[in-house]
């Protein structure tokens, strides 16, 4: 079965072939540029370093979000719009779930953590099940970074992981001494990694409506939210017709 996978959710971007568990050919690259600059590139890239073509890939996977609005919508439409043309099964799933299967399957709860910016992560915790697949504990949500930690205290050791975890390093193990935090370059997505978790997950029959699956988002975007504003503006009016 051959694999393309990508995550386009944060600051990096990844793409990465695999034959079966096996990876063919994986990119990382982390200019800063937006991902419509080198996603459709990237891709034909690994095409072409394999021998191979978009008519013969079997399985799409990419991560859904959260992450970056404008990243999460790139590589979504993308694979969308790739598995229509094939009409190839495609597996999706949260940023934070792939975050958590990027050290493997460890011990004990995982805390994946991505910048939300003004003070706040995106988060959930997961744990890894029998068949190494990252089972969600607690729900994923976007939340204050100290509130939300504060939950750990004498709780034992947890592993925190992304870009949110690297950020907030010095305030995670201030209040939780026994926090370990991954090293920095397992906080960005590897697409090899998703891609292997996708092949998990389509044997299991997770496989999404290529219609009808969206973006995961967690919080409304600026663009969203300034849209809502005046409705909402408009429900506080107070009437002082007689």
């Amino acid at each position: 079965m051959l694999i393309l996978a990508i995550d386009t959710t944060g600051a990096s971007l990844s793409v990465a072939l695999l034959q079966d568990q096996r990876i063919c050919a994986e990119v990382f690259v982390n200019t800063g540029d937006n991902h419509s600059v080198h996603l459709l590139p990237t891709i034909l890239h690994v095409y072409g370093l394999t021998g191979t073509s978009l008519g013969m890939t079997d399985l799409f996977v990419c991560t859904l979000g959260p992450g970056s609005f404008t990243g999460v919508r790139i590589g979504v439409s993308t694979i969308k719009g790739l598995a229509m043309a094939t009409n190839k099964p495609v597996i999706g799933f949260s940023t934070l779930e792939a975050l958590s299967a990027m050290m493997g399957a460890v011990p004990g709860k995982i805390c994946p953590m991505l910048d939300a910016q003004r003070g706040q992560v995106y988060t959930a915790v997961y744990k890894f099940d029998d068949n190494i697949i990252p089972q969600i504990v607690n729900e994923e949500i976007i939340a204050d970074l100290e509130t939300f930690i504060s939950q750990f205290i004498d709780k034992g050791k947890v592993l925190f992981i992304g870009s949110g975890a690297v950020k907030y390093a010095d305030l995670i193990q201030r209040t939780l001494p026994e926090a370990i935090i991954a090293p920095v370059p397992f906080s960005h997505l590897r697409a090899s990694v998703i891609g292997l978790l996708g092949l998990l997950k389509f044997h299991q029959g997770h496989v999404l409506d290529v219609l009808t699956f969206t973006p995961s988002y967690l919080r409304l975007s600026e663009a969203e939210r300034k849209l809502r504003l005046p409705e909402n503006n408009e429900n506080m009016k107070v009437d002082k017709s007689p």
